[in-house]
C-alpha cells in the first residue's frame, strides 16, 4: 500500500476512525466529526474553525495528544493520534 492510499488510524473526541495519509488534523476533525466545521469557541462564544488553512490565524486550535493550542491546519495526522476539539 503506498502513502497515497494508506489509511491512518486516529481518534477525534473519543471517536476512532481512519483518514488518508497526508490529511491535516483540521480536515480529519471535520471528517470524523460528521462534517461539523467548528473546532472551538472564542472567549465570547463565537464558533471558530480552520479559516486560513496555513497556521496564521490560529482559529483552528485543538488539543493533540494532550498538547493544547496546536494549530490543526498545519499538523499532519499520524497513526494513533488523539485529537480533542473544544467544541465537543
Amino acid at each position: 500500500m503506498n502513502s497515497a492510499t494508506e489509511a491512518i488510524p486516529i481518534e477525534v473526541n473519543g471517536v476512532a476512525g481512519q483518514v488518508p495519509a497526508g490529511t491535516s488534523v483540521a480536515a480529519a476533525a471535520v471528517l470524523l466529526g460528521g462534517g461539523h466545521p467548528v473546532l472551538r469557541r472564542s472567549i465570547t462564544g463565537m464558533p471558530r474553525g480552520a479559516l486560513c488553512g496555513m497556521g496564521t490565524c490560529h482559529e483552528c486550535r485543538v488539543t493533540i495528544d494532550g498538547v493544547p493550542q496546536r494549530r490543526s491546519c498545519i499538523v499532519e495526522c499520524q497513526p494513533g493520534m488523539r485529537i480533542h476539539t473544544d467544541e465537543r
